[in-house]
């Protein structure tokens, strides 16, 4: 299995003399999924935001593959004027879109409507459709199965598990029975 991020000896703070990360190393491979775990305030976000290289680490270092993240609230991270499929289309290929929309559970007549035109589960599945279809090596989801009810959530994880023979997670959570079913490693912040 090849590295696809490492994180090394990470120190951060939104203030010099508050520190959220001090000394964080992670690393992930191709096929891995790891768990973040942590109080609200703990970080979490702002770690993806200096994985993808949003924010500046005060010491340390990322490297980094292709990834995608999948955001917490769906509703921000889609154009609110723009049909789905027209964002799809902005950032990925839609060679396979017919399997993912399938493994997801949604029609494809969703495709021409605008994000506050679909239910929040539908919208966070749809941010899970776009990434996917950007084809990353690495995955971000930030709580990305918190809108969805729980057969639709399993369905989710099977589905984003069947995909790490071709990237490697990370996995933001509060549901921590949910870290433990899915995760090769729990970091907890």
């Amino acid at each position: 299995m090849s590295q696809i991020l490492e994180v090394k000896n990470l120190s951060f703070g939104y203030k010099k003399d508050v520190l959220l990360f001090n000394d964080l190393s992670i690393t992930l491979k191709k096929g891995e999924i790891k768990a973040i775990v942590g109080a609200s305030g703990a970080g979490k976000s702002t770690l993806f935001e200096l994985i993808l290289g949003n924010l500046k680490p005060i010491s340390g270092s990322v490297k980094c593959a292709e990834a995608s993240e999948v955001f917490q609230d769906p509703y921000s991270s889609f154009h609110p004027s723009y049909s789905l499929l027209n964002q799809i289309k902005d950032v990925a290929s839609t060679d396979e879109i017919d399997v993912y929309l399938k493994n997801l559970n949604l029609e494809p007549k969703i495709l021409s409507k605008l994000p506050h035109e679909l239910s929040g589960g539908q919208l966070q599945r749809a941010s899970i459709l776009r990434a996917m279809l950007m084809k990353p090596d690495i995955l971000l989801l930030d709580e990305p199965t918190s809108a969805l009810d729980n057969v639709i959530q399993l369905e989710v994880m099977n589905m984003l598990m069947n995909s790490l023979d071709k990237m490697g997670m990370l996995l933001i959570t509060h549901d921590l029975e949910l870290a433990k079913w899915c995760a090769d490693e729990i970091i907890m912040l």
